[in-house]
């Protein structure tokens, strides 16, 4: 079987994972995956206040999961999901490696099972 080693800035995955643990950071995330947004579009959709979804905004910008860009004297964000795809891939590392463990912990098992107690 082939050892695939991927390393990850262990930074960069806490900072994603810091900035998607918010419900309202992950509804801009949502509502961006769609296509750009102004920023008082998601004000109205979030019923929140310009300075507060500028804050998350910034928190998702700073993880890299957001990139905003003014048109006129409006600031539109769009999803980056580089960051996504980056924590997808450590979840399926880890999902893989418990797999694996789980498989040989039910061998282990039903050979015990198999050959009598010891």
């Amino acid at each position: 079987m082939l050892n695939r080693v991927v390393h990850r800035d262990p930074l960069t995955l806490d900072r994603t994972l810091a900035a998607v643990a918010d419900p309202k950071r992950r509804e801009i995330l949502d509502r961006s995956a769609t296509g750009p947004v102004s920023i008082s579009t998601l004000a109205d959709l979030l019923e929140m206040s310009l300075p507060g979804v500028l804050k998350h905004v910034r928190v998702l910008e700073e993880a890299d999961l957001l990139i905003t860009h003014k048109v006129g004297r409006a600031r539109f964000c769009e999803l980056s999901p580089r960051p996504l795809d980056e924590v997808a891939g450590w979840v399926e590392d880890r999902r893989r490696r418990w797999c694996q463990l789980l498989d040989r912990f039910a061998e282990h098992v039903a050979e015990r099972g198999e050959g009598g107690r010891e």
